[in-house]
């Protein structure tokens, strides 16, 4: 009888002993740290920005800066987050980059849209702003829209990999052979002041602040003529994953959008109330 109740503990134990290697196994996955208490721990947070001012750029003091690393400072600083690194990234690998763990949030005025949504999770836009051109001096093919473009098949359009201009101008009728796709604004400048295009296209804030860097080869076309559909809406973007994070910055942004310290923020930038949105990421999302 010994023999076999001391078994029979022995069973007993063994398989308690299992029950709990198992409930341990699953400990660590069941209360992973998050992205969000991760940064709040260490006080620090990563940014992913491709240079394109006024949105995000490396100051030549070697310091980044712009409206969306600006707003990243002070949103969360707010989250008790004081150290922003920021990783420079070309636009078109800024979503593979987040994905990759390479950063936290993509700070860069990254315009939502819905194909973009099913690979991160916006917050709530900061802005809002329509496209225009830079073009040559003068004009000279007097290109005030896509279609104008389209409609010239020798005509060059210099665009940014990877951003919705890509898609608007085709939509519009522009050829891909009509596009010299660039990886970034400086070399959108370089294009056109070397009459390799006819045209860049970007935001108006975008390009207002290339042609400053050349007035006397370049201009902006003040008049514009696009879909209203194509108003972009600027937003910080994270890991689907990572919702928790993303609810809490949206909580710190709808009571700083609009405020004084908020338009102090990004006036240096060219931002007013003027681009102050309703819109939410969810509408924006689902193409309302």
């Amino acid at each position: 009888m010994k023999a076999n109740r001391f078994s029979q503990f022995s069973g007993f134990l063994i398989a308690g002993c299992l029950v709990a290697a198992g409930f341990a196994m699953l400990v660590p996955s069941a209360f992973a740290e998050t992205t969000l208490q991760r940064i709040q721990r260490t006080g620090e947070v990563r940014i992913g920005y491709a240079n394109e001012a006024p949105f995000a750029y490396t100051a030549p003091d070697g310091t980044v800066t712009g409206e969306s690393p600006e707003i990243a400072k002070k949103v969360f600083a707010k989250l008790g987050v004081k150290k922003v690194d920021a990783v420079l990234t070309e636009w078109g690998s800024l979503i593979p980059g987040l994905k990759a763990g390479r950063f936290d949030v993509i700070a860069a005025g990254m315009y939502i849209t819905p194909e973009r949504c099913k690979q991160v999770a916006f917050a709530d836009p900061q802005y809002q702003i329509q496209d225009t051109l830079l073009v040559q001096k003068g004009n000279p093919k007097k290109l005030q829209s896509y279609k104008d473009i389209a409609k010239l098949p020798d005509a060059k359009l210099a665009v940014m990999s990877g951003t919705v201009e890509v898609g608007y101008s085709q939509q519009e009728g522009v050829k891909t052979d009509q596009l010299l796709q660039v990886p970034d604004t400086t070399a959108q400048l370089q294009a056109v002041r070397a009459r390799r295009v006819d045209a860049a296209v970007g935001t108006g804030l975008t390009m207002k602040a290339l042609a400053k860097k050349d007035p006397g080869q370049v201009e902006v076309v003040t008049n514009f003529t696009d879909d209203p559909k194509h108003t972009g809406y600027g937003a910080l973007a994270f890991r689907q994953e990572d919702t928790d994070l993303r609810d809490a910055v949206d909580k710190v942004l709808h009571s700083w959008l609009g405020s004084p310290d908020h338009l102090q923020t990004v006036a240096p930038f060219g931002f007013d109330k003027s681009n102050l949105t309703t819109k939410t990421a969810a509408e924006i999302c689902s193409g309302s």
